[in-house]
């Protein structure tokens, strides 16, 4: 069958609410397509069409790495009202491989626009020319590695000859599947809500497990809806929806060169014209949206390399939102923290040390902290009746959450990260093998 089951297997292990998956089933205007490049040494699915017969509007965020990879090079370089295809691989990044990596993009644009050109003539009653420029890449894996050029290119004949017009829940499992690397489970998320009065779906599918930390994206996700909707009431949807969900998560502190997110919209939907995100008839889709993003942005963190822990980290009464967030990524990337927390040790000390270090002005007065529903810290000491024992025994859960009280303002935020294991270091060491 070809897909990702090793690691989907070994995600078994990992007793979360995050292995529960939605019923995604069809997205009318999009097609998808998986089969294996044999980029793997375990003929495992590794590549993934998505095709949009009619073409989608679409948005994305992109990295902020001052390295960039070269499929996002050439998704920056394109500049198209609509989009007729996104051919995401995993294994190689695409990353630090100068000419011949761009120059296998370009090749790649020029057969996929031909095939799909092709399946136009084949399928439709008024047959478009899809064009190379029209066409998008994901590229995630290894950094520096040659592209397999080859290897892909012998594949996209299949890809497009496989496409199927519709979509169910093991299609989606097996796109979810394909696009991921050293992630053990799928993320896939689904909202439906209603656009006016007309009905509309938003599926997501996203890979991420290491290599995490919000620059503007981070991991690769994907956003599929039919709704109706303009490039620019898409872009400014994403870029509003991004800070606080997948601009809100941290596995390691480090950015990647591939980074992106992008949401799709295939127009099949017969809703009322939306010109711009202000009109309340929007409100609802602007919502599920969010939910959408901040579901699969979760998902990347509770797979995190070697987690074992899921941890919320909520800053609250800050002077501003940037202080708050600088608060809750000092604490959701330090090592000291997140070990402590793998140890399952209560140690408090260690979240002072890290909202001391972060920088915003602190009314140290009146400083509150807990661990759930736990009071730690009071009025900027510790508790007469504390109990590290009661703590302990909390730091056993899945799920650890964080509250800290600044009270230098009213603004807060959200991050979401993972605890540090051995198992990281080994993931990592032995990342290439």
């Amino acid at each position: 069958m070809g897909i990702n089951l090793t690691n989907f297997l070994s995600s078994k292990s990992k007793n979360t609410r995050m292995i529960d998956f939605q019923d995604l089933d069809h997205v009318d205007g999009l097609s998808i397509s998986v089969v294996s490049a044999n980029l793997y040494k375990d003929n495992r699915d590794d590549l993934s069409m998505f095709y949009f017969r009619n073409g989608a509007n679409y948005a994305s965020v992109y990295t902020q790495s001052k390295i960039l990879s070269e499929n996002i090079k050439w998704n920056l370089n394109q500049n198209n009202q609509k989009v007729y295809s996104l051919l995401v691989n995993t294994r190689n990044a695409n990353a630090f491989t100068g000419k011949h990596g761009y120059e296998s993009i370009k090749k790649l644009a020029d057969l996929i626009s031909k095939k799909l050109t092709e399946k136009q003539i084949e399928d439709e009653e008024t047959p478009k020319k899809i064009l190379p420029k029209e066409i998008m890449f994901g590229c995630t894996g290894t950094i520096g590695e040659p592209f397999p050029y080859e290897k892909i290119k012998n594949k996209i004949t299949n890809l497009v000859n496989k496409i199927s017009y519709t979509q169910n829940k093991f299609l989606w499992m097996k796109a979810g599947l394909g696009i991921m690397t050293t992630d053990t489970k799928p993320k896939l998320a689904m909202e439906e809500c209603k656009i006016g009065n007309e009905k509309v779906k938003i599926y997501g599918i996203a890979k991420g497990s290491g290599m995490i930390h919000p620059n503007m994206a981070t991991t690769l996700a994907y956003v599929f809806t039919d709704a109706n909707l303009s490039n620019d009431v898409l872009n400014k949807l994403l870029k509003k929806n991004i800070t606080t969900t997948f601009n809100a998560i941290s596995c390691d502190g480090d950015t990647s060169t591939n980074d992106m997110v992008t949401i799709f919209a295939t127009n099949k939907a017969n809703n009322s014209l939306i010109k711009n995100i202000n009109d309340k008839k929007i409100r609802n889709f602007d919502l599920a949206l969010n939910n959408v993003l901040l579901n699969l942005a979760k998902r990347v963190v509770s797979d995190g390399e070697g987690s074992s822990k899921f941890i919320t980290v909520n800053v609250e009464k800050c002077k501003n939102e940037v202080d708050a967030k600088k608060i809750a990524f000092s604490i959701a990337n330090s090592p000291l923290v997140k070990t402590a927390i793998a140890g399952e040790d209560p140690n408090w000390g260690r979240i002072i040390m890290a909202i001391g270090k972060a920088g915003p002005e602190i009314n140290l007065k009146k400083l509150s902290i807990k661990f759930g529903n736990i009071k730690i810290v009071s009025d900027g000491q510790l508790i007469q009746n504390y109990d590290e024992k009661i703590v302990a025994n909390y730091m056993k859960n899945e799920h650890i959450e964080l509250d800290i009280e600044i009270s230098t303002g009213i603004k807060n935020f959200t991050a979401y990260t993972m605890d540090l294991t051995n198992k990281y270091i080994e993931i990592n060491s032995d990342y290439r093998s």
